[in-house]
């Protein structure tokens, strides 16, 4: 699934196409991209509009128009085109502007999504109660990140996954996060010091700084508007490297699972959390 640096990538890479411009005329080609809302009735509503911004909120662009605020996510496989072939596969919405240009949402498992709110009040309503932090920001570092998850026993992993916790962080960064500040993804959120979480926000703020200059990761089907990928893949330190040496110790890299995803890590230099068990300490 695209994360913060994709999402903000394609946000960057859309504004000088978009912004300013107006709306003539949309289809909707697949009615579940709006649900629960009407697809023709977002069609009305949206075609007409100008937009006078494109924004990100956690994984989710923001565009701002006269009247209203769209919110699209991409989920796992969603992107934007600009000038793309009429013929695109996976095309769900098309988007036509005052000058000609096209912008299409192609999507072949069918799970993004777009939501229109007459009002931007609305908009950011739903936002607002739905995400945390935004983690490039001021409001996130390691004492709002050390309140998020004192007491709570779920993974470390798990939490920076919660998008109530930080917004726009997935499993991609997150591995990438935990390598920095080196700890370890199963570590119980409640055993974290105020130290660690202070490195802890930091690696994510290095982790998605990193990707962003990189243009995003492109592992499967994340493209730029003009449809090439980006290239963050070929500098991750841990994540989808099993059994490659750690760039830091040498040791090979783990695979496990952690909160249902493929999670990554060196576990010479993220120590292991101990449990306690019948009556003896071992790592979990």
């Amino acid at each position: 699934m695209p994360e913060l640096p994709e999402v903000e990538t394609v946000t960057r890479q859309l504004a000088p196409h978009l912004e300013g411009r107006r709306l003539d005329r949309v289809r909707i080609l697949d009615p579940r991209w709006c649900v629960p809302d009407d697809a023709e009735a977002t069609e009305e509503a949206l075609a007409g509009r100008t937009i006078t911004r494109l924004e990100r909120r956690g994984k989710h662009l923001v565009w701002r128009t006269d009247g209203g605020t769209l919110l699209l996510h991409l989920r796992m496989t969603g992107t934007l085109l600009v000038g793309a072939s009429p013929d695109v596969p996976y095309q769900r919405v098309v988007l036509t502007l005052d000058d000609g240009t096209v912008v299409r949402f192609c999507d072949p498992r069918r799970f993004g999504t777009g939501r229109w709110f007459a009002a931007d009040g609305d908009a950011d309503a739903h936002l607002d109660a739905r995400l945390g932090p935004e983690p490039l920001g001021d409001a996130f570092d390691g004492a709002a990140l050390h309140a998020a998850v004192v007491g709570r026993r779920a993974p470390i992993k798990a939490l920076l996954l919660d998008q109530t916790v930080v917004a726009g962080v997935g499993n991609i960064y997150a591995d990438e996060a935990l390598f920095h500040a080196r700890i370890h993804p199963l570590r119980p959120g409640a055993q974290l010091t105020r130290r660690q979480c202070d490195a802890l926000a930091a690696g994510v703020k290095r982790a998605l700084n990193d990707g962003l200059a990189s243009g995003g990761a492109t592992i499967d089907d994340f493209r730029h508007v003009d449809g090439f990928e980006g290239w963050f893949q070929l500098d991750f330190r841990v994540h989808r490297r099993a059994g490659e040496p750690c760039p830091e110790c040498g040791a090979a890299v783990v695979k496990r699972t952690v909160a249902g995803r493929g999670t990554y890590s060196c576990d010479r230099c993220q120590t292991r959390p101990r449990v306690r068990r019948a009556g003896r300490t071992v790592a979990r």
